[in-house]
């Protein structure tokens, strides 16, 4: 069985693990060690067993606060799942009235028209 020493707070602590958790060991005392830090720096030395209390203590509070989101985040993804998939939207795309392409074609006639009138001046004068 693998021993490491941490350090929590400015303290060294010899523990034991499985082998191969090692890393999961470093890191939950990096994790207490962050929390221990503040207090020493703002309490100054405390005896070890309440600064790895209040240490430990916080951690927790931080824990619960991020396990209450948790649970308020899985309870707002059931409600949404729940609710399916929305109806899809409706999307009309214009038609051009019929009115538009006679209104066209009628155009199109007098500048026809219009066009022939001129021709026939141009021919006369010629």
């Amino acid at each position: 069985m693998p021993e490491l020493t941490i350090t929590i707070g400015g303290r060294n602590f010899t523990v034991a693990c499985q082998a191969g958790e090692e890393h999961f060991l470093q890191t939950a005392a990096a994790m207490l060690d962050a929390e221990a830090q503040p207090l020493t720096a703002s309490l100054g030395r405390l005896p070890e067993a309440r600064l790895l209390l209040m240490a430990g203590l916080m951690l927790a509070d931080r824990t619960a606060a991020v396990e209450d989101e948790n649970r308020s985040l899985r309870a707002r993804l059931a409600e949404a799942e729940g609710r399916g998939a929305p109806e899809p939207h409706r999307i009309e795309v214009p038609v051009i009235p019929p009115q538009v392409t006679e209104t066209l074609a009628e155009i199109a006639a007098r500048a026809e028209a219009l066009a022939d009138r001129i021709e026939d001046r141009r021919s006369g004068q010629a």
